[in-house]
C-alpha cells in the first residue's frame, strides 16, 4: 500500500487533526512539524482524489481528543504549577489515558505503520517549546531541575522537583546520637506512649541535626543523609570528620550560599554536631560514597579484668597488628544483619597511654571491622581478639572514630 492509500485509510477512521495525521509519519521526513506534515499529506490526498480542501476540526480529533489544539492552555497550566519554585531547567512529561494510547496503536497495527511518533512525545515537545517561550528557560532532557507531568485524563499538571545535593564532612561530639532517623521499635513510626508520640526511637540524629536547617533554607520536603559508613550510636566522630552527601528532597529553592548554610547548621547544632560543607554534589557522588571502602581510624579506651602489665598489653596488641580477623556477625547487631563470617584486616594498632588501669588504643582497620568485638572476642565469634590473646575478659569503655579516609591516606 502506498502512502496516499495509507493516508486515505487513516482519514476513513474519522475526524483527525493535522497534528495526529502528521505524527503517523513523524519519522519519515525532516524539517516539518507534525502539524505541517499532516496538512501536507491531507492536501496531497485531496488533490490526488480531486476533492475540495476541508479544514479538520482539531477539537473533534478522535485520536488526541483535541489535546494538541490546547498546547498553549497546557503551557499556561505548567507555568502556574511551577510558580514559586526556583529552577533553571525543566522537562515536560505526559501521562496518556490508556484508551487514547490504544486508539492510535490500533491504527499503527492495522496499517502496519513503522514510523509513527506517540502522542506523549508530541505533547512533551510542543508544550515544552511553549513553556520555554513563556518563561525564557530551557528544557533539559537528562537532568532537569523540575519535571511537569501533563495528566491528560485529569486535565491537571503534576510537578516533580528533583533533589539537590551538597557534600562535606560531619563531626559528632555527643554520644547517644544515631547517624540517621530511627522509627520507634514499638510503633514503627506511628507514634505511641513509649516514644512520646514522636514516632522516633531517639530524639535526634546526625541526619536531622544537619537536615532540619537545610530543609528550612531550601524550603524542602525532606533531607536524607548518605554517609561514608557509620559510627555506633555510643561513638563520637572526631578528627577530620566523616564524609557525607546530603540529599534535599523537593526543594522550592535551589540556589544557596553554602557557607551561610554551614554556619546555620553549626549554630543550630552547637556542641552536638558540626559540619564542613565542601560543595555541591550529585547522585553519582552518593553512589561513590556508599561504595567507598576506605580504612577507618579509632581511638578506644580498653578495660581488662585482672592485672595486665603495659608490656603484656602491648605484646598482645602486636599480635593483632596486620592480622586478618574472622568475625561472625556480632551478637549486638545480629537481629538486623545477616549471620555470616567476614574477614577484615587490622592495618595498625598500638597503645598510646593509660589512665586508672585502663589503656588508650588507636586502631586502623579495614572498612567493616568491628572494633568492640576485636577487643572482647564476642564469646568467640571474633578470632583472634585481644581478650583471647590475653586470656582475660576485655571490653571497650569508650570509642571515638578519629579518621575516615582512603587506604592511601594511612600510608598504605
Amino acid at each position: 500500500m502506498g502512502i496516499i492509500e495509507e493516508v486515505e485509510s487513516i482519514l476513513e477512521y474519522g475526524e483527525i487533526c493535522d497534528h495526529c495525521l502528521g505524527r503517523f509519519y513523524g519519522k519519515r521526513s525532516f524539517g516539518l512539524t507534525n502539524d505541517e506534515r499532516g496538512r501536507a499529506l491531507r492536501i496531497t490526498c485531496e488533490v490526488s482524489a480531486n476533492r475540495p480542501h476541508q479544514e479538520p476540526d482539531p477539537v473533534a480529533c478522535w485520536v488526541c481528543g483535541g489535546e494538541l489544539s490546547r498546547i498553549d492552555d497546557w503551557a499556561e497550566k505548567v507555568v502556574g504549577a511551577l510558580s514559586g519554585i526556583e529552577f533553571e531547567t525543566f522537562l515536560i512529561g505526559t501521562r496518556v489515558p490508556p484508551l487514547v494510547a490504544e486508539s492510535e496503536e490500533m491504527v499503527w497495527s492495522d496499517l502496519g505503520l513503522h514510523d509513527p511518533e506517540p502522542l506523549k512525545a508530541e505533547m512533551n515537545r510542543e508544550v515544552g517549546k511553549a513553556v520555554s517561550a513563556l518563561i525564557g528557560k530551557d528544557a533539559d532532557l537528562k537532568n532537569p531541575d523540575v519535571v511537569a507531568i501533563l495528566d491528560l485524563g485529569e486535565g491537571a499538571v503534576e510537578v516533580q522537583v528533583n533533589p539537590v545535593f551538597f557534600a562535606g564532612r560531619y563531626l559528632k561530639y555527643e554520644r547517644g546520637i544515631p547517624q540517621t532517623h530511627w522509627d520507634c521499635r514499638a510503633c514503627r513510626g506511628a507514634g505511641c506512649e513509649r516514644c512520646n508520640y514522636t514516632g522516633k526511637q531517639y530524639p535526634d540524629s546526625v541526619e536531622e541535626l544537619i537536615g532540619r536547617p537545610a530543609i528550612e533554607v531550601f524550603e524542602a520536603k525532606n533531607a536524607i543523609l548518605h554517609g561514608a559508613g557509620r559510627e555506633d550510636i555510643d561513638a563520637r566522630m572526631l578528627g577530620s570528620g566523616r564524609p557525607f552527601v546530603m540529599e534535599i528532597e523537593a526543594p522550592r529553592k535551589r540556589s544557596m550560599d553554602l557557607a551561610v548554610l554551614e554556619e546555620k547548621i553549626n549554630r543550630d547544632a552547637a556542641g552536638r554536631v558540626a559540619v564542613q560543607i565542601e560543595g555541591w554534589a550529585d547522585r553519582k557522588m552518593v553512589q561513590s560514597i556508599k561504595s567507598d571502602k576506605g580504612h577507618k581510624k579509632y581511638r578506644i579506651l580498653v578495660e581488662i579484668d585482672g592485672s595486665v602489665t603495659p608490656d603484656e598489653f602491648r605484646a598482645a596488641l602486636d599480635q593483632l597488628k596486620g592480622a586478618t580477623i574472622r568475625q561472625r556477625t556480632p551478637t549486638r547487631v545480629s537481629h538486623r544483619r545477616a549471620d555470616k563470617v567476614r574477614e577484615r584486616r587490622v592495618i595498625d594498632i598500638g597503645c598510646t597511654g593509660s589512665v586508672d588501669g585502663r589503656y588508650w588504643v588507636e586502631v586502623v582497620g579495614e572498612a567493616g571491622l568491628y572494633i568492640k568485638e576485636l577487643v572482647s572476642g564476642d564469646s568467640g565469634r571474633t578470632r583472634p581478639s585481644l581478650a583471647q590473646i590475653l586470656g582475660r575478659t576485655a571490653r571497650v569503655v569508650s570509642l571515638d572514630v578519629v579518621q575516615v579516609e582512603t587506604a592511601n591516606e594511612f600510608g598504605e
